[in-house]
C-alpha cells in the first residue's frame, strides 16, 4: 500500500484538503485513552494526557490507562471535581522489574515495560466492556511500541514525534555532555527503528498515526506506516488562552527585552541565541535577554555569558516562582526559541497567544507552528548563519516597533484560532468518526 500523508494543521502554507472526512461519530463511543503521563495542573506531556481526558470525556465514555505514579494527584482532583463518565486504570510493571528506577532515571525503559503491563490491563477491561477505539496520547515518541494496538479495535496513535534530528553542523557546537546525549538518542532511535520487531508490529497494526512534524512522518513511512496525518501536538485550554490573551503588549519599551523558557540542555540551542544576542546588543545596547529553566547546560551558559562580556544584560535565571516568571514574561517583547529538534514547542504557542513574536529555527514543531507573519523562522544551515540571522531578526524587531506590533497581533489571533483544545477536539472527533463504523 502506498503511504498517504495529509496535513490537518490550519495554516496558510499547506492548508488541509477540503474533501477530508469531517463527520463526527453518531453516538457516544467507548474510548480507551493510553496516557502514560497524565496529571492535573502540569504542562507538557502530563498536561496533554489530562487535557485529552477532559476534552474526550465531554463527548464519549472514557477509560484512561495511566502510570501508577499519577494516582494520588488524580484521585485528589477527582474528589474535588468528579468525572462520572471517566474510568481510571492505574498500572505499573512488577516492582522486581523496576526497583532500580529513581525519579527520571530509567524513565524510557520504565515506559517500555509499562506498555506491556498496560496491554494486559487493557485487554482484561476490553473483555468486560468492549472498546470502540483506542487512542494513545502520551508519551509521544514514535519509536516506542504500543501493544494496545493488538487489541483488535481501531487504534489512533498520537500525535507523536521523535523523528526530528539535529543538523550535523550544529553538533560540533555542543558541550561534551550535549554530544553524548545526541549520540545516545541516535543509538536508541536507530536500534528501535531498525531492530525492534514489536515497534514494527504495533505500527503496522495501527489504523492511523498522527505525526507532529514532517520529519517524524518520514520516519514512519520508512517503517511502512500507510495512513499518516500531520497534526500539531500543542493545544491550550480556553482558560489558558483567555489568560494569555490578556497579557499586555508594550509598544514603547524603555529596554527591549527578549525571553527564553525551557530546559537548559544542549539541543535547546541557547548557546546559539546568546551569541546572537551578543551581536545584536552591539547595535542595540538598550536591550536585555532572560533565560529561565534548569538543566545540564546551566553552568556552561553562564560561563558563555561571562566570556562574551554580557553580565548584567543576559540573565541565566534558572528556575523561579511562577509569579516572578510571569512578571518577567509580561515585560518581555519577543520569545526566542532556538531549539534544534523539538517535536512540539509549547513555549512558542504560549508566546504567540500572549502577543509575542517568536524567533525560532525552521526545524521540528516550532518551525511548523510559527507562521512568517508571527515571527522569524530561520533556516538552520550552519551555526554561523543561524547566529547572524537570529541577530538580524532581533534587530529588526527592536528597530521596527510597528512591524513588531503587527506580528504580535497576528500571532495572538493565530494562536487563539488554531491552538485551542475545543478546536483540536473537533479534529480528533472527526477522526474518531472516520475510524469507527457507527
Amino acid at each position: 500500500m502506498t503511504p498517504t500523508l495529509i496535513n490537518l494543521n490550519e495554516n496558510t502554507r499547506t492548508p488541509p484538503p477540503a474533501d477530508l472526512p469531517s463527520e463526527p461519530p453518531k453516538r457516544r463511543l467507548r474510548i480507551l485513552l493510553s496516557a502514560y503521563a497524565c496529571e492535573p495542573g502540569l504542562s507538557s506531556e502530563p498536561g496533554v494526557g489530562w487535557s485529552m481526558m477532559e476534552q474526550v470525556s465531554q463527548l464519549h465514555d472514557v477509560w484512561v490507562i495511566t502510570a501508577e505514579e499519577h494516582r494520588l494527584p488524580i484521585e485528589a482532583e477527582l474528589r474535588r471535581n468528579p468525572r462520572p463518565n471517566v474510568h481510571w486504570i492505574f498500572v505499573d510493571p512488577p516492582r522486581w522489574l523496576t526497583f532500580w528506577k529513581k525519579g527520571e532515571r530509567g524513565r524510557r525503559i520504565h515506559y517500555y515495560l509499562w506498555q506491556v503491563a498496560a496491554y494486559f490491563a487493557g485487554r482484561a477491561q476490553h473483555k468486560r466492556t468492549p472498546f470502540d477505539l483506542v487512542h494513545h496520547v502520551t508519551y509521544v515518541s514514535y519509536w516506542t511500541p504500543n501493544f494496545l494496538a493488538l487489541l483488535g479495535v481501531p487504534f489512533l496513535f498520537g500525535p507523536v514525534g521523535g523523528g526530528e534530528s539535529m543538523p550535523a553542523p550544529f553538533r560540533e557546537t555542543l558541550s561534551a555532555e550535549g554530544k553524548r546525549f545526541e549520540q545516545r538518542r541516535d543509538l536508541v532511535r536507530g536500534l528501535a527503528h531498525r531492530l525492534d520487531p514489536f515497534l514494527r508490529l504495533t505500527l503496522r497494526r495501527m489504523t492511523m498515526v498522527l505525526a507532529t512534524t514532517y520529519e517524524t512522518a518520514a520516519k514512519l513511512q520508512d517503517i511502512g506506516v500507510s495512513n499518516i496525518r500531520l497534526l500539531h501536538e500543542v493545544a491550550l485550554s480556553d482558560d489558558d488562552l483567555d489568560r494569555l490573551s490578556q497579557t499586555p503588549i508594550d509598544d514603547n519599551p524603555e529596554t527591549f527585552s527578549l525571553i527564553s523558557m525551557g530546559r537548559l540542555i544542549g539541543w535547546k540551542g541557547y548557546h546559539l541565541s546568546i551569541q546572537a544576542f551578543a551581536r545584536f546588543h552591539r547595535d542595540y545596547p538598550n536591550s536585555e535577554y532572560w533565560l529561565f529553566g534548569t538543566g545540564a547546560e546551566y553552568d556552561n551558559l553562564r560561563q558563555l555569558v561571562r566570556e562574551l562580556g554580557l553580565e548584567g544584560v543576559v540573565h541565566v535565571a534558572g528556575a523561579v516562582p511562577r509569579e516572578e516568571l510571569m512578571e518577567r514574561f509580561e515585560r518581555s517583547h519577543v520569545m526566542v526559541h532556538p531549539s534544534l529538534h523539538d517535536a512540539g514547542g509549547w513555549a512558542c504557542v504560549e508566546a504567540m497567544a500572549s502577543g509575542r513574536p517568536v524567533i525560532c529555527l525552521e526545524l521540528g514543531g516550532p518551525g511548523a507552528q510559527v507562521m512568517p507573519e508571527a515571527g522569524f523562522v530561520i533556516p538552520a544551515r550552519t551555526p554561523e548563519q543561524v547566529i547572524d540571522e537570529m541577530a538580524a531578526a532581533m534587530l529588526t524587531l527592536a528597530q521596527n516597533p510597528e512591524r513588531r506590533l503587527e506580528m504580535a497581533r497576528f500571532a495572538r489571533e493565530y494562536a487563539l484560532r488554531d491552538f485551542s483544545w475545543p478546536e483540536r477536539m473537533k479534529k480528533y472527533n472527526a477522526i474518531y468518526g472516520e475510524l469507527v463504523t457507527t
